[in-house]
């Protein structure tokens, strides 16, 4: 059972209902530190793709956890036996 944290407590509906978006709130300038977007990589080690495959397969890596579609990227190596980079 996690602890209260009376300096930090739990939000409630009432919370949430009051609550405002960043840009609302917050100083342009603020807001001009934390870019939407992570930027350009400095050295692109993927490319994007679109891939069809079957709901079993997807549902497999899927249940494996966070990471399924870099565990996809690993076994598809394996087959294709590319070394990791």
């Amino acid at each position: 059972m996690p602890r209260k944290d009376k300096d930090n407590p739990e939000w409630t509906k009432e919370n949430f209902s009051r609550a405002r978006p960043p840009h609302e709130v917050l100083p342009a300038d603020v807001m001009a530190a934390f870019p939407k977007t992570r930027g350009p990589q400095k050295a692109p080690k993927k490319v994007p793709v679109s891939i069809r495959l079957s709901p079993e397969v997807v549902a497999h890596y899927k249940a494996l956890g966070s990471g399924w579609q870099k565990r996809i990227d690993e076994d598809l190596r394996k087959a294709a036996k590319i070394s990791a980079e």
